[in-house]
């Protein structure tokens, strides 16, 4: 059989092996604790992005829409003064043909 000294220096031996697990498994749950305060603030983050993501998309999509009425509206004013032109030039001819027949019977 062992030595009694040799079975109290081995059960001394376990016993400390056993505190230092105790320790390392509470140290262990301190570190799960704080990562899982970590996960929990990044979950929060990246909620918060998301919702900035979403309220931008939706910012472009009303932007979107109102760059395609001001384009028809451009497309509007577009004719609009090329009508307006059209009608200066009408006009402009009809005064040139004018002056020239006013200037004609003053030379007669």
């Amino acid at each position: 059989m062992s030595n009694p000294d040799d079975l109290e220096a081995r059960v001394s031996k376990v016993e400390a092996q056993v505190e230092i697990a105790r320790a390392d498994a509470a140290a262990a749950r301190v570190l799960a604790s704080g990562a899982d305060r970590e996960v929990t603030e990044v979950r929060a983050e990246l909620r918060a992005h998301t919702r900035t993501l979403n309220a931008l998309r939706e910012t472009q999509i009303e932007q979107g829409k109102e760059l395609v009425a001001l384009r028809q509206d451009m497309g509007v004013l577009r004719q609009d003064m090329q009508r307006g032109f059209g009608m200066v030039n009408t006009g402009m001819a009809q005064i040139t043909v004018l002056l020239k027949e006013i200037s004609e019977s003053e030379k007669d």
